[in-house]
């Protein structure tokens, strides 16, 4: 005479990690969201442009480095 047990593998229970993933997923999808409305703007990629250029180039323009973001943002922001 031969026995059989049948065994089924019960869920794991969450786990208080996977449980913050998944609340914190809103908030990751939001501020990605934001850095790629940023990202998408006129000014900051003429803000990479600037960047990318030498010193000398920048000098050209009238421009030092770290005036930058003061001279593609002045119309908006009073520094």
């Amino acid at each position: 005479m031969a026995y059989t047990t049948h065994h089924t593998a019960s869920a794991a229970p969450a786990s208080p990690i996977s449980a913050l993933k998944i609340l914190a997923k809103p908030f990751v999808a939001i501020g990605n969201g934001l850095v790629a409305l940023g990202e998408a703007n006129d000014r900051s990629r003429k803000v990479q442009t600037l960047m990318a250029m030498s010193d000398a180039e920048l000098a050209e323009r009238g421009l030092k480095r770290d005036q930058i973001v003061q001279h593609v943002f002045s119309d908006v922001y009073y520094i």
